[in-house]
């Protein structure tokens, strides 16, 4: 049996647009792979997890966000996709744009931008299917927003 020797806490933010009816998603290349989550990153050592997300706000989106809530923390076992010896805990925070957004918004399917790695785009709740997320917890995140929609 391996041993996890590490946690990796990684901090979300769950913004929706303005008629609450999407939620913003972050499509990404990854090692290659594309895939659908929810924007945000890893913790930095000495940070907040607050501040974590502030700052993954200013470094994905361009742009401050307002935390509103804690809506979910990881309640189960998540081994890393990426590192076998690391255990995922993932916080997610309801959060709002503190300005119109000032990213560029996309539509599934859209090329990525020349040297970027990264996209952004609304996914529409009421067509949502946890499937649409790639990580085992960022489904787990959605379907909580399914049952229960913010507003």
């Amino acid at each position: 049996m391996k041993y996890i020797n590490n946690f990796n806490i990684r901090v979300y933010f769950i913004i929706l647009n303005p008629s609450s009816e999407a939620v913003l998603v972050s499509d990404e290349l990854i090692w290659d792979e594309l895939v659908c989550k929810f924007p945000g990153g890893g913790l930095e050592y000495g940070e907040g997890i607050i501040d974590c997300a502030k700052r993954e706000a200013r470094e994905e989106l361009g742009q401050e966000i307002d935390i509103l809530e804690h809506f979910y923390t990881t309640e189960v076992f998540q081994q890393s996709a990426f590192n076998p010896q690391d255990q995922i805990v993932s916080i997610y925070y309801r959060a709002k744009l503190m300005a119109t957004p000032k990213f560029k918004l996309t539509q599934i399917g859209d090329s990525f931008a020349e040297g970027s790695k990264q996209k952004f785009r609304w996914l529409d709740l009421k067509d949502a299917y946890t499937e649409d997320m790639t990580f085992p917890i960022d489904k787990i995140a959605l379907g909580k927003l399914l049952e229960a929609p913010l507003k």
